[in-house]
């Protein structure tokens, strides 16, 4: 298992659409999450700095072919559609990232 966790900005005037949305996650999105090997999948926000911050544990072997799944779903295409013009990605995020991976520093069980 691998816990990974990524940042991302998300626009003020979008906030209360994005917790509303989130709050009813499409049952696909769900489920793919799950078939794409992603547990214990948490988004926590920050204000006033309004960064939203992703956790998850990955228990897969191959990370890059379950990131390409999910990314290939027209489901999921169309939720991150919807949530993407919402969000305000990281100035200092690497070219092939919208949400900015973030390095684990601690961990205690």
């Amino acid at each position: 298992m691998k816990r990974m966790g990524m940042v991302i900005g998300v626009k003020p005037e979008h906030i209360a659409e994005y917790k509303r949305r989130h709050a009813a996650v499409w049952p696909e999105i769900l489920a793919k999450i799950s078939e794409c090997n992603i547990k214990n999948y948490t988004i926590f926000l920050r204000e006033p700095e309004n960064l939203l911050f992703g956790y998850w544990e990955y228990h897969g072997h191959e990370w890059a072919a379950d990131a390409a799944k999910m990314e290939a779903d027209p489901k999921t295409q169309e939720w991150w559609a919807i949530h993407k013009p919402m969000q305000a990605p990281l100035s200092t995020r690497k070219p092939d990232e919208w949400w900015a991976m973030a390095e684990e520093v601690f961990h205690l069980d």
